[in-house]
């Protein structure tokens, strides 16, 4: 079992940056799929990014490609979402979550993750 801590989210304005932090505890996050998801007042949880156990290849939903990207420091144990050029509509609260089950690449589908952090908002302004 793995417990996730997220961290890193705020106010920003539209063009700006910032870094989410998901800490692990109790297991590796190596040792899962792990994905960030972001959801909005009123919407469906969404994914974000993934990154994949075995290869450690990175996925990204279209809207977000090119701006965000997920890494892992394995010492720390802690996966990163680096978001860049944030507009508005990235208004989130984004959740780190592991999937146990994944093996090779990403499941996009939310009910496949088996364990989540409790979500850190992020406000970007126009």
């Amino acid at each position: 079992q793995v417990q996730l801590v997220e961290s890193g989210g705020g106010l920003v304005q539209a063009g700006g940056s910032l870094r989410l932090s998901c800490a692990a505890s109790g297991s590796t996050f190596s040792s899962y799929a792990m994905g960030w998801f972001r959801q909005a007042p009123g919407q469906e949880r969404e994914f974000v990014a993934g990154q994949a156990r075995n290869s450690g290849s990175t996925y990204y939903t279209h809207s977000v490609e090119g701006r965000f990207t997920i890494s892992g420091d394995n010492a720390k144990n802690t996966v990163y979402l680096q978001m860049n050029s944030l507009k508005p509509e990235d208004t989130a609260v984004y959740y780190c979550a592991a999937d146990r089950d994944g093996v090779s690449g990403i499941r996009y589908s939310p009910a496949y993750y088996d364990y989540w952090g409790h979500g850190t908002q992020v406000t970007v302004s126009s």
